[in-house]
């Protein structure tokens, strides 16, 4: 056996909570990452915008674009506005868009590298210019109705993630936080796991599930099946102490006809004795609950593959939950049982039952864990059925269930020979 797969099921909850709090850690990383990537943009977009809307709105610089040195006037004030705004370039320029001021002096009287508007509006976008790709907003200058000039503010998409990557400690603080906090988490719930199944495997706490509902099944099967002869044995003593010995011998007669194909199976060298005596005991609780018990069990039906545990577990699930329904529903009250050889090959097992059937929402779901028609304070709910599937699915079988009347259907491998 592999190292892996040697792992106990406390190990296991272990590692997978503890892959999931990475999973989730990294996710919520990248979203903060994600996030602030966005806020920083958005806030360059927010800066560009105030600060080009406040230069435009200088009648300072109305007056130095119409001097005869606008350069000389406005270069100065361009930097301090760079330095105290922390934006990267403020360039004005003239109507025609020529550059009077820059950050690279060298570009001063060239053309502006950027879209300039149709007509005199703010317009902010992503651009790369002269310093590389940049969050601009460009708004025009007026003089009353008449335009002057353009004024253009921006923050280089470099600036940006700088800002982004300045934040980098604080995701890294809550990626590990996350991580450390669903480490405690799985390591809490590894000793809870634990205290449950010890050191077992997950294969090792299934077998233990399935050995619980297999002797429950047996037993609640065991102890309808005494209490239904001890009826008739009593009802039959009373008869012959009653001198009605015809009468008496009758019941014993009916009692040993109900049960001799049952016993038959059990006893059949090809058959599976376990199965033959799990019917055989379903019957007399059938009969205990009032519901009529159909049994059509053909002759050399052979053995599936499953092992005797879970071949209680699975047929005792789905015959209780038969018995349940019919006598829950309205009557006649039956269920019919029926064992046989599938075509072309394997064992077929068929139950069907006179209950109200499975509502439409849960047809498609009745062999999930914790789905059940049975009322919300029935013991086990919604396990017993999920464990069917479980076998089913392990041992290679089908599984199908359809109504009117409540129909299920196992196909399962037969027993080479």
């Amino acid at each position: 056996m592999s190292r892996i797969n040697s792992r106990s099921t406390a190990t296991k909850v272990f590692i997978a909570l503890g892959l999931t709090a990475i999973v989730l850690a990294a996710a919520v990383a990248v979203f903060l990452v994600l996030d602030s990537q966005r806020t920083v943009r958005a806030e360059a977009e927010h800066v560009t915008s105030a600060v080009a809307g406040a230069i435009s709105a200088d009648p300072g610089v109305v007056a130095a674009l119409d001097s005869d040195d606008p350069t000389g006037a406005l270069q100065p004030v361009a930097e301090r506005i760079m330095v105290s705004s922390d934006v990267d370039f403020v360039t004005v320029m003239t109507v025609e868009g020529i550059r009077v001021t820059h950050a690279e002096t060298e570009n001063i009287g060239k053309p502006y590298v950027g879209t300039i508007p149709d007509a005199p509006r703010m317009l902010t976008e992503e651009y790369t210019g002269t310093l590389g790709p940049s969050v601009r907003t460009i708004t025009p200058v007026f003089d009353g109705d008449e335009q002057r000039g353009w004024v253009s503010v921006g923050v280089t998409i470099s600036s940006i993630t700088e800002t982004v990557a300045a934040r980098l400690p604080i995701v890294i603080a809550w990626f590990l936080g996350l991580v450390v906090a669903g480490l405690i988490g799985a390591l809490i719930a590894r000793r809870a796991t634990r205290r449950v199944t010890g050191d077992l495997e997950p294969v090792r706490v299934q077998d233990a599930v399935l050995a619980y509902e297999s002797i429950r099944t047996l037993g609640e099967a065991l102890r309808a099946q005494t209490h239904e002869h001890g009826n008739r044995m009593h009802t039959a003593i009373a008869l012959m102490e009653l001198g009605r010995t015809d009468e008496a011998i009758e019941v014993l007669a009916e009692t040993s006809r109900q049960s001799q194909t049952l016993v038959d199976h059990a006893a059949s060298g090809d058959g599976d004795p376990t199965v033959g005596a799990l019917l055989l005991g379903k019957s007399a609780q059938a009969q205990e609950r009032g519901v009529v018990w159909i049994s059509d069990i053909i002759p050399n039906t052979p053995r599936s593959t499953l092992r005797a545990m879970d071949a209680i577990t699975l047929l005792g699930n789905v015959i209780d939950n038969a018995i349940d329904a019919a006598a829950a529903g309205p009557e006649p009250r039956w269920v019919n049982v029926r064992l046989g050889p599938g075509t072309p090959s394997g064992v077929r097992f068929v139950v069907r039952d006179s209950g109200t059937g499975i509502p439409d929402e849960l047809a498609d779901r009745a062999f999930d864990f914790g789905v059940s028609t049975k009322p919300s304070d029935a013991g086990g709910r919604g396990v017993g059925l999920a464990l069917v599937r479980s076998i089913v699915d392990q041992a290679g079988g089908q599984i199908q269930i359809s109504g009117s009347p409540t129909t299920v259907l196992i196909t399962l491998p037969e027993q080479a020979t």
